[in-house]
C-alpha cells in the first residue's frame, strides 16, 4: 500500500477486516509496515504469527540499542561463560527488588527444542513477512 509523496501510509477497513477475520493471510510487507506504524510504532515482529514470538518482553526489550549491544557482545561467547553472565543479571535483579523473569530455555520433558543457525532465522522471519 504505497503511499502518495506527501500522505501517510494507510491500509484500507476492508484490508484490516480481512486481516482480522483470517480471510487474507498473506500481507505485504508494507501491509505489515504501515499497521504496526498505525498501532504505534510497535516493530513488525509484534505482528508475526509464531509462538515463539510471544515474548513481548523481550521483543520491547530489543529495541533498546543498548540492550541489543549486549546481545551483540554476548554473540560467541562459551555457553558456560553465558550462564555465569544470567545469573549475574538474576542476582542483580533481585537485588533491585525488580521480578524475575521466565526461563524460557526450561523445556517440558520429552520436548526436544529446535535450534535455527541465525541465516535459517533470518530466512524464517522475512518469509513470515512476506506471508511464504
Amino acid at each position: 500500500m504505497d503511499a502518495l509523496p506527501g500522505d501517510h501510509p494507510s491500509v484500507s477497513h476492508a484490508a484490516i477486516a480481512k486481516l482480522a477475520k483470517g480471510a487474507q493471510d498473506n500481507p505485504t510487507v508494507g501491509t505489515i509496515l504501515t499497521l504496526c506504524e498505525a498501532l504505534g510504532g510497535v516493530p513488525p515482529a509484534h505482528l508475526l504469527p509464531h509462538d515463539s514470538y510471544g515474548d513481548l518482553k523481550a521483543l520491547e526489550a530489543f529495541e533498546d540499542p543498548l540492550l541489543r549491544r549486549v546481545l551483540a557482545l554476548l554473540d560467541g561467547i562459551p555457553p558456560d561463560k553465558v550462564q555465569h553472565v544470567i545469573a549475574d543479571l538474576e542476582r542483580c535483579r533481585g537485588d533491585l527488588g525488580l521480578e524475575p523473569v521466565r526461563d524460557e530455555t526450561a523445556q517440558a520433558p520429552g520436548k526436544r527444542q529446535r535450534r535455527r543457525s541465525m541465516d535459517d532465522a533470518a530466512r524464517y522471519a522475512a518469509d513470515s513477512l512476506e506471508g511464504l
